[in-house]
């Protein structure tokens, strides 16, 4: 799916997910693990098209949350082994 993205989208999410797994890297001094940051960002990433009740919207936003925190975890497979170089 990653390479059906437009160039651009690709190249945001590869910055943005790279700066999260390098926050996730260093997790020992910040306390901002995966889990955390992902609880952090999926809630402006991804959401329903229209609204829904508040059961629903805790649903999805949990699996949003385990998809941000898949991304950051497994970066560099995703968008490429070299996501150091970006920095």
């Amino acid at each position: 799916l990653v390479n059906q993205l437009p160039e651009a989208n690709l190249i945001l999410l590869r910055h943005l997910f790279g700066v999260l797994h390098h926050i996730d890297q260093n997790s020992g001094v910040n306390q901002m693990n995966a889990f955390n940051l992902a609880l952090c960002i999926a809630p402006n990433m991804l959401w329903l098209p229209s609204p829904t009740g508040p059961e629903e919207e805790s649903r999805s936003t949990k699996k949003v949350a385990l998809l941000v925190q898949f991304l950051i975890e497994n970066s560099g497979e995703i968008f490429g082994g070299d996501i150091a170089s970006l920095f």
